[in-house]
């Protein structure tokens, strides 16, 4: 594996690592971040993200980032889009993959994600 993609699978996975369900995976033979399975991202090439991306969502993230966001013909009418890795900040990356996970994380999982730590058992 390149060292490049390697860098960026790092830097996904670490944007990730807080998300239950998690897993590394291939899809169409690009290294990717999945969870139960589901598609959420793959590694296009050191510096570009393919990124699951609700269809609202995308026009708004073209407009507000440019820099960062872009889709090619591929891309159109599909529910992803590109990131620019090197341009987009640890924090904006967390909650676009956050908001991914949340598209294709079941329920269950992300119910029990959401639910407040469980109470340790009480004392007499």
């Amino acid at each position: 594996m390149a060292r490049g993609v390697e860098n960026a699978l790092a830097k996904v996975l670490a944007a990730t690592a807080h998300l239950p369900g998690i897993e590394q995976s291939t899809s169409y033979g690009s290294l990717s971040v999945k969870v139960q399975g589901k598609y959420l991202c793959s590694i296009k090439d050191p510096d570009t993200l393919s990124l699951r991306c609700a269809m609202e969502d995308k026009e708004m993230l073209f407009e507000a980032a440019p820099e960062i966001y872009y889709e090619t013909d591929h891309y159109k009418g599909w529910p992803g889009l590109l990131v620019r890795l090197n341009k987009i900040s640890k924090k904006e990356l967390a909650v676009r993959l956050e908001r991914a996970w949340r598209i294709q994380a079941p329920k269950k999982l992300q119910k029990a994600y959401d639910s407040p730590a469980k109470p340790g058992p009480k004392k007499k």
